[in-house]
């Protein structure tokens, strides 16, 4: 059994053979379910026919390679696979301009936010579906005529629709591998979304990475609970390349996906680590159906050991954990065999075999001993191109074909990745540099916490100090003072959280991460509010969300009579 990924293909132009190969294994069966969706099923025939509707339409307006198609639909319809199949088969590029989140589609981009990228991709064609109708008028109405604007259904005079009653051959070009496939976004410094370039060849190879057919052979069902605009999108391309089926939630719900999970047979699932620790929630207060199972692949922010292994319990040979970034693709993974070694889930994993990965001294490209903390760069077909329309800040992460993640690890004995945080999170306390993911990871290992972030923060005197949240399981027990006990036994006193306050959860990004400018806002409320100094002491509400207590670091050494 193959438990993650397989090997990635180099670039021989497979994105435009895979949408081919799409279309090949759709037209085998047109009666054929391939799509579940909450507005119904949809036959490989009726979406071959709309691909093949919007390629005649698209090639009658002049799109080809050089050129976008920008997608503004609902979250995981089949129009949005529909128009990034017929934009492909042509040779143009797709940008899906309603959310920069790969873990969630809550939160949308801005209207100014989406018109700077139809502008920046220089799109010809905007396609919505009736719920984005009016913004979509809204935007094309900015660009003018250089922007049409169309869609699947019928939804005005104003409104090309992408149906073709031409039986003729559709007018397929095989692109360059060089050419761009996909512009990705992702949050970025300022206030608009950073556009992320992949070419024909490193789409491909992602694509190519993931394994569309079950283990015998046959067809695999793939459940998509996050964006096809994202993450998900290679995995769902390879599963209908090998004959498989996709079925298609608006968002994550864990009830949801236990029944979905039953009623289709589904093989494969990828979800953020949040998602995981609801399904185990969800799973515990009823009777769930694992059998079909294959693989559920997880990803995000850090995972608490001890859910991992509940998750192990539960999943069996089936849990893998991805490790990647927009810009990389996929790096590394922790197997199905790494899961069932406990020492291993506070790790990402081995490298992919098509990706060569170094940890080099901030700021230099000299190699870090094994065992020392290190600037995570790596190389892989999967790389994006670059940043669009950003020569400076793709200058500043690609240099000679390494990519810079931002991302801080360690090699351990063994040849496994430990992530220690982000190379602009690193705190200064008493002199020591202390990663936040270590913090943590410590914070995690305790059987009272299932959430966990921390982050430093200057204090008025300008001393950096690290500060910590978590948020704790239904009945703990523990002290916060505990908590910062357990901290310094495990790591160092530089460590221990100067505050520690507990949330009802922890605040994320757009993207899924931990939001620091909201958590740095809780904390200062909570030390700053009445009736802080023990963690029981009344809920108040914080930058969004509820703080059940909290603890500086006089507080506790005044209740257990030591110091820091």
């Amino acid at each position: 059994m193959h438990d993650g990924p397989r090997t990635a293909r180099g670039s021989d132009r497979c994105t435009a053979r895979c949408t081919a190969r799409i279309l090949d294994a759709l037209d085998r069966d047109g009666d054929r379910p391939v799509l579940h969706a909450t507005s119904g099923s949809t036959t490989a025939g009726a979406l071959s026919a709309a691909v093949a509707g919007a390629v005649q339409v698209l090639s009658g307006r002049g799109v080809g390679p050089g050129q976008t198609v920008a997608v503004l639909t609902a979250t995981n319809r089949p129009a949005t696979l529909a128009a990034r199949y017929a934009a492909h088969l042509l040779g143009a590029a797709t940008a899906h301009i309603r959310s920069n989140n790969p873990r969630g589609d809550d939160a949308g981009l801005a209207a100014a936010q989406q018109r700077h990228l139809l502008d920046a991709t220089g799109s010809t064609v905007l396609v919505v579906d009736a719920e984005h109708l009016d913004r979509g008028r809204e935007l094309v109405a900015v660009t003018g005529p250089r922007c049409a604007l169309a869609a699947f259904e019928p939804l005005g005079d104003d409104v090309l629709q992408l149906r073709s009653t031409d039986p003729g051959p559709l007018p397929v070009v095989v692109p360059a591998d060089t050419d761009v496939a996909v512009i990705g976004t992702t949050s970025g410094t300022s206030s608009q979304p950073r556009a992320t370039c992949h070419t024909f060849a490193a789409w491909g190879a992602t694509v190519a990475s993931f394994p569309g057919a079950g283990d015998a052979g046959g067809p695999g069902t793939l459940l998509v609970v996050t964006p096809l605009s994202h993450t998900v999108a290679p995995m769902a391309d390879a599963v209908l390349a090998a004959g498989g089926t996709l079925v298609l939630h608006d968002h994550f719900d864990a009830d949801g996906v236990w029944r979905a999970i039953g009623e289709h047979r589904v093989t494969d699932v990828y979800v953020a680590v949040p998602h995981l620790n609801q399904l185990l929630d969800a799973a515990a207060r009823t009777t769930v159906d694992t059998s079909s199972l294959r693989r559920v692949i997880y990803s995000g922010s850090p995972a608490a050991p001890r859910r991992i292994a509940a998750a192990v319990g539960l999943l069996g040979a089936s849990l893998v954990q991805l490790y990647g970034t927009t810009e990389a693709g996929g790096i590394a993974s922790l197997t199905a065999l790494d899961h069932a070694e406990p020492e291993l889930h506070g790790t990402v994993g081995r490298p992919f075999p098509w990706v060569d990965v170094e940890l080099r001294e901030p700021g230099r490209r000299t190699v870090v001993p094994r065992g020392e903390t290190g600037q995570v760069w790596v190389r892989s077909s999967t790389v994006m191109a670059g940043y669009l329309d950003d020569v400076d800040g793709t200058a500043a992460v690609l240099q000679d074909g390494w990519l810079d993640t931002g991302d801080l690890g360690r090699w351990d004995a063994y040849g496994y990745l430990h992530l220690r945080g982000r190379t602009g999170d690193v705190i200064k306390s008493r002199g020591l540099k202390v990663h936040p993911a270590a913090v943590e990871v410590a914070l995690l290992e305790h059987e009272d916490v299932v959430g966990a972030a921390a982050f430093g923060a200057m204090s008025s005197d300008d001393v950096e100090s690290v500060h910590a949240v978590v948020v704790l399981r239904p009945g703990a027990t523990g002290t916060v003072d505990g908590l910062r006990v357990a901290v310094g036994r495990r790591l160092d006193p530089a460590h221990v959280p100067t505050t520690l306050v507990v949330l009802d959860r922890i605040p994320l990004t757009p993207s899924g991460k931990a939001d620091r400018a909201r958590l740095r806002a809780a904390v200062d409320r909570a030390v700053a509010g009445p009736g802080a100094g023990r963690r029981r002491s009344g809920a108040r509400r914080n930058s969004g969300v509820a703080v059940r207590g909290v603890q500086s670091a006089a507080t506790a050494a005044a209740e257990s009579g030591r110091g820091t």
